[in-house]
């Protein structure tokens, strides 16, 4: 239950921040895809750098209303770590996902396509399970190790290990269950395939629990004032 306007206002703020992220990965995979006449490696540019791009601003604008989490696994290593109450993080986990399709929907509704479709992209195997569990660890680390020594920097640091990640990860880092199960619903360059959602998740929810752990380790003190209120 939401009890006062700022908790609102975070909910919000994640559900809206989910929506803008999705509506950016998935729009721009769809352009991309349209305009690279076939080559992969530059659709793949494309898509990295306006997510990159997106990301940054989404973190900036909402980060003071929410944390910017946008993303279940970043919201239960908070919970965990005591920086978010326990019915905020019930709140955010809902507000993401639903956020998330929207966001798949509004990209769809942009270019003229269904607004929800069933994605046909495979992506299994050992190999993209392991670039998930990197891909996670990574942006955990990313996010603890940029808040404990240079907090100002960590929506900048944030967005370039994404564009980073998207290139030297098998699975271009998805690192979000989220969003890779709004991803399940598009058809798209950015699509991925509902019978390889579970295994994205578990490899994800691993890479967020062992970055969580390296990253108590390395810096154990939680900042007192990044604790929601």
């Amino acid at each position: 239950m939401v009890c006062s306007p700022a908790a609102a206002r975070a909910v919000i703020a994640e559900a809206l921040g989910s929506a803008l992220l999705l509506a950016v990965v998935v729009g721009s995979g769809i352009m991309a895809e349209r305009l690279s006449g076939g080559n992969q490696a530059l659709a793949l540019l494309a898509n990295s750098l306006a997510t990159g791009c997106g990301l940054l601003v989404l973190i900036v604008i909402f980060g003071p209303l929410s944390g910017a989490h946008f993303n279940p696994a970043v919201s239960a290593l908070c919970w965990l770590r005591g920086e978010l109450p326990a019915r905020r993080f019930a709140a955010y986990l809902p507000a993401q996902l639903a956020g998330a399709v929207a966001g798949v929907a509004l990209a769809h509704a942009m270019f003229a396509l269904p607004l929800l479709q069933t994605g046909q992209q495979l992506r299994h195997g050992t190999g993209l399970w392991i670039a998930e569990t990197v891909a996670t660890f990574g942006l955990v680390l990313t996010l603890l190790g940029s808040r404990a020594s240079r907090p100002q920097w960590t929506p900048l640091l944030i967005a370039a290990y994404i564009t980073g990640a998207y290139w030297f990860t098998a699975s271009t880092s998805f690192a979000n269950p989220a969003v890779t199960l709004a991803r399940s619903l598009t058809d798209s360059f950015a699509g991925i395939a509902p019978a390889d959602v579970g295994g994205f998740v578990i490899a994800q929810l691993l890479g967020a629990t062992l970055g969580g752990l390296a990253g108590g380790w390395l810096w154990p003190s939680p900042r007192p004032d990044l604790v929601p209120t």
